[in-house]
């Protein structure tokens, strides 16, 4: 629930404003359009630090921060569009795609945040209870994620960490013909796995891989991304089902799990 504090902030933002678009909302988090301004309402403040300072660590164009009162963190809406949108054909250029992944490239080059990130043993505890979760609940055919859950043992080897975006799919991602303008939701960005960032930039885009590769500028191993896909939909799933989105929607999670096999 939106405590007084934060109902007189947006309710002083929305004078003049006809419309208020509702973007995301679930019970951890929602986020409104006003205008030209994004609010970002959260009821952990720890994500909204670390969204604040990796915005300002990036070297590729970030919204500007307009003003923060807790719980509200308040953006500048960026120009442009999403690069696409899971489980939609993108309609973006070639070019675009390329320019994603050396935007990407830029990042990863610059100096590591100051946090840690999860590490391989990390990740595999959490993808194997995940795992156990989906089958003892019949939310997925075993063989289903035992077969991906094997995929995914590629991504889980030693990397050299990066300054990762964290969360970089295609909706993060703005553009404006083949320019990037932005990308947003920085929330998970932390110290990672270079290419967990591209698998999720092309995931359930298949198609562009070898664009964002192009632009990325550089050689990497697309089994470890391949690996990520199937590595990260087998997280998603149940996060999506408890907050209310639909994993199994055409092109999504579960027909990434499916198209693996």
């Amino acid at each position: 629930m939106i405590n007084p504090a934060t109902s007189v902030v947006i309710s002083a933002i929305m004078v003049g404003v006809d419309e208020v678009e509702v973007v995301v909302a679930h019970h951890e988090c929602a986020t409104l359009r006003v205008g030209d301004v994004f609010l970002k309402i959260d009821a952990d403040q720890t994500r909204t630090d670390v969204e604040v300072e990796a915005m300002a660590m990036a070297p590729i164009p970030t919204p500007e921060v307009l003003w923060r009162k807790p719980p509200v963190l308040a953006l500048a809406a960026l120009p442009g569009t999403a690069l696409g949108r899971l489980g939609e054909p993108s309609t973006a250029s070639s070019a675009a795609w390329a320019a994603a992944g050396a935007a990407a490239r830029m990042l990863h080059d610059a100096p590591l945040p100051p946090w840690p990130g999860r590490s391989p043993d990390e990740i595999a505890s959490h993808l194997d209870g995940e795992c156990e979760w989906l089958v003892t609940n019949g939310v997925l055919p075993a063989d289903l994620v035992t077969r991906n859950r094997r995929v995914a043992e590629a991504a889980l080897r030693p990397w050299t960490p990066v300054f990762t975006h964290g969360d970089l799919q295609i909706s993060h991602v703005f553009v404006d013909g083949d320019e990037i303008t932005g990308v947003i939701d920085w929330t998970e960005a932390a110290r990672g796995d270079a290419l967990y960032d591209l698998a999720t930039l092309t995931l359930g885009h298949e198609e562009h891989l070898g664009d964002v590769v192009a632009g990325y500028g550089t050689d990497v191993d697309l089994d470890v991304i391949r690996a990520w896909w199937s590595l990260r939909s087998l997280l998603a799933v149940r996060w999506l089902v408890e907050h209310g989105f639909d994993p199994s929607s055409p092109g999504c999670e579960v027909d990434v799990l499916r198209s693996r096999l």
